[in-house]
């Protein structure tokens, strides 16, 4: 782990969409538990996402969008913390501004589709059935390299 550096989280801007595209591309390559987002993706969505950068560089450190699904329900996703920050709490940080924000819009219902569930059960989510996310299933899941044959498991929380 690398030494701690000042950081902000903030919405992304812009400027940040390469560092966000890098950050889910070494990522996927590492270990496969994201799955990458094309540029036209993170310039389409980027309004959903947060940013932890570094004060001194602006440099993207973490990322995680907020993707509203329906008018009830949200998903947490693209969670990545950068190989050298992680263990500091940041994607914690980053989970909890994606709540607050599905509060702020009036969503009570958010989830999130991932491999890694026991921090997901420390932020408070608990194991759900895919089968009670279908218009995630048929919005996305779909169009996924892994379905059907996805291993992720469905994590939700009522707000």
């Amino acid at each position: 782990m690398s030494a701690p550096v000042s950081t902000q989280l903030r919405k992304a801007r812009i400027t940040d969409v390469k560092g966000i595209h890098k950050l889910l591309m070494d990522t996927s390559a590492d270990d496969g538990l994201v799955l990458p987002r094309s540029y036209n993706q993170l310039y389409s969505h980027l309004r959903d996402f947060f940013v932890i950068a570094s004060v001194e560089d602006d440099s993207v450190l973490a990322c995680c969008a907020l993707a509203i699904c329906w008018e009830n329900l949200a998903e947490v996703r693209s969670l990545v913390v950068a190989r050298g920050q992680r263990g500091q709490g940041l994607a914690r940080k980053l989970v909890e501004a994606c709540l607050s924000d599905a509060v702020t819009l009036g969503i009570y219902r958010v989830f999130a589709l991932t491999n890694t569930v026991s921090f997901f059960e420390h932020m408070g989510f608990a194991e759900t059935s895919k089968d009670s996310l279908p218009q995630k299933v048929w919005s996305d899941c779909l169009n996924c390299p892994r379905f059907p044959d996805c291993d992720e498991i469905a994590m939700i929380m009522e707000l």
